[in-house]
């Protein structure tokens, strides 16, 4: 049974950074792509990230370009999240999950929520101006 279970969330000033990770207690998460979404409050849930099952094809969302970095590790079964130079507007839920429809790969445009599914209960990314 996959369950995702995101780590690392945290407050920070603006400019520092946070790692966040996307675990699951078997290695089952080494067979999927992992997108990382979030969702600030009153705001809907928007892509962030996500990298395929090889690690070879990854995506990020223009405002986060240059400042993240998603990477895994397959030894540990986990997925990271790399965030550098946070910003205000960075500041929420974040939250990971796995495809549906092709559970290997990031889709080749901007991931949508509603095409994710074993979402973990997220963790929670607050950063101070």
């Amino acid at each position: 049974q996959l369950k995702l279970v995101e780590s690392g969330g945290g407050l920070v000033q603006s400019g520092g950074s946070l790692r966040l990770s996307c675990a699951n207690s078997a290695p089952g998460l080494n067979y999927y792509a992992i997108g990382w979404f979030r969702q600030a409050p009153g705001k809907e849930r928007e892509a962030v990230s996500c990298i395929s099952r090889s690690g070879s094809t990854t995506y990020y969302e223009d405002s986060v370009k240059d400042r993240f970095a998603i990477s895994r590790d397959s030894a540990k079964s986990t997925v990271y999240l790399q965030m550098d130079s946070l910003k205000s507007e960075d500041t929420a839920v974040y939250y990971c999950a796995i495809p549906i429809f092709f559970p290997e790969n990031c889709s080749t445009r901007t991931p949508a929520p509603g095409e994710y599914d074993h979402w973990g209960r997220g963790t929670q990314v607050t950063v101070s101006s």
